[in-house]
């Protein structure tokens, strides 16, 4: 049985002109999809184009060009439908990076998770929506005598837990998660991470999870797309990335990653990434399978290199 393709994205591109004669290509024709249930990560350092790609998807921004089509919509269209309108609006929410930044220091914490809730009509009394508010709470870890506080009086945590339960309020199918818990202390953001895996098992969600950690994307996620200057530049499982890394830019970012073992820390040597590496004014690079399921971005030359690579490994294991 073939996995159901819930979000797509084609050749998405996002530039932003800064002056008469600068244009800043944020994403650069952009190409993956996302399965229902299943948690895709995108990763890359900052700049890469990875959280443009979450906005230009949700239409924070109009996509300069390109389709992204969701639930079987075409939701990249500049003018949508009112249903196609309502149809994002109620199954696509965003998780954003700074949890203060996104809530209403004027709200309480009640009327921040129902917003949703009271624009889209979804409860008939009031009885019915503190209910609902109450149940949320409880489901992120909190309690109903958080509901008449305000953000302020809030950790980091626990406010990323309320844009949690905002974002949960009407029931989507899929949600952005960008940079979630980048903001928060390291002891934080394991519980985070582990309440979104708990909620995505119990109502079937569908994340799409950008961050810089990737020790932490690969614990969530199931496949990986790795973000450079606004090109994808590789995708693949999220094991298949960690053992068989190809791109030298994926290779610098693993390289990054300290572990809790000082005998390896002493001997870890960073793999530094020069983009200049890429000589493409005789070769044009293409978006190619190499494998099953991995995808890079390279020149013919770059493939000839990365196929010897990959049989070495194969031969030697």
């Amino acid at each position: 049985m073939s996995k159901k393709i819930l979000l797509e994205v084609k050749n998405l591109k996002q530039h932003f002109k800064v002056n008469r004669n600068t244009t800043v290509k944020a994403v650069d024709d952009v190409s993956f999809h996302i399965y229902e249930g299943e948690t895709f990560g995108l990763v890359g350092e900052s700049g890469s184009g990875k959280s443009t790609t979450g906005r230009a998807i949700i239409r924070l921004y109009d996509p300069t060009a390109g389709e992204v089509m969701f639930d079987g919509k075409n939701i990249s269209a500049k003018k949508l439908s009112r249903s196609d309108r309502h149809h994002v609006n109620k199954n696509m929410q965003m998780i954003f990076q700074d949890p203060m930044a996104c809530l209403n220091p004027r709200m309480t914490v009640a009327d921040i998770i129902a917003e949703g809730l009271d624009i889209h009509g979804l409860c008939k009394s009031k009885e019915e929506r503190t209910k609902k508010v109450y149940d949320l709470l409880k489901t992120v870890g909190l309690n109903e005598q958080h509901a008449s506080r305000y953000p302020h009086e809030f950790s980091g945590g626990q406010r990323q837990r309320i844009g949690i339960a905002r974002a949960l309020a009407i029931e989507p199918k899929f949600i952005i998660a960008d940079e979630p818990i980048s903001a928060l202390d390291v002891s934080i953001q394991a519980q985070v991470v582990n309440l979104l895996r708990k909620l995505q098992k119990e109502n079937g969600l569908t994340y799409l999870f950008i961050a810089h950690d990737l020790s932490m994307v690969k614990y969530i996620s199931d496949r990986i797309g790795v973000m450079h200057r606004g090109k994808l530049v590789e995708l693949t499982t999220a094991d298949e990335l960690y053992e068989n890394p190809l791109h030298p830019y994926t290779k610098s970012l693993l390289s990054a990653i300290p572990l809790p073992d000082p005998d390896y820390e002493k001997g870890r040597t960073r793999i530094k990434y020069d983009p200049n590496m890429h000589d493409y004014s005789t070769e044009s690079p293409e978006w190619v399978e190499i494998r099953p399921g991995h995808f890079i971005y390279a020149s013919k030359t770059e493939l000839v290199q990365y196929e010897k690579e990959l049989s070495a490994k194969e031969s030697n294991a």
